[in-house]
């Protein structure tokens, strides 16, 4: 996995020191992340309050879909005023930020979780979030 990362984050630099664009099919955390091992962080951290299930929403909405949606845009869950008028795009680096610090991307939400600090575990998370179509 160190190598991949590696690789991933060369070609970012090669790309950005010769004024190239690259298209944007996934983030370099998204990409260095590990599906499975995010799948354990989602079943310790996040199923507590959210489900990976199309149309199940708990205490929080099912992330089922969630890499590519609208944020508030879940039919059947109640947001918070914060979370409606916040109106992102859920891709990976808008989940890394938000994971990393989810009061901190949007003051007065209720959802309480702190975040999760670990840089791998988070990238390994949105790549398990990724995988939910």
């Amino acid at each position: 996995m160190q190598l991949h990362r590696s690789i991933v984050t060369l070609a970012w630099l090669l790309a950005a020191a010769c004024g190239a664009v690259l298209p944007v099919l996934i983030s370099p955390a998204a990409a260095a992340g590990d599906p499975a091992a995010g799948k354990q962080v989602f079943e310790t951290a996040c199923s507590i309050c959210h489900s990976a299930q199309q149309g199940r929403n708990s205490i929080g909405p099912s992330l089922f879909g969630v890499v590519g949606r609208q944020s508030a845009a879940v039919a059947g869950y109640t947001y918070s005023p914060p979370f409606k008028a916040l109106g992102v795009t859920w891709d990976e680096a808008t989940l890394d930020k938000y994971l990393a610090g989810p009061r901190a991307m949007v003051p007065g939400t209720k959802m309480t979780y702190a975040g999760l600090k670990d840089d791998p575990k988070r990238a390994n998370l949105i790549a398990y979030l990724a995988t939910l179509k």
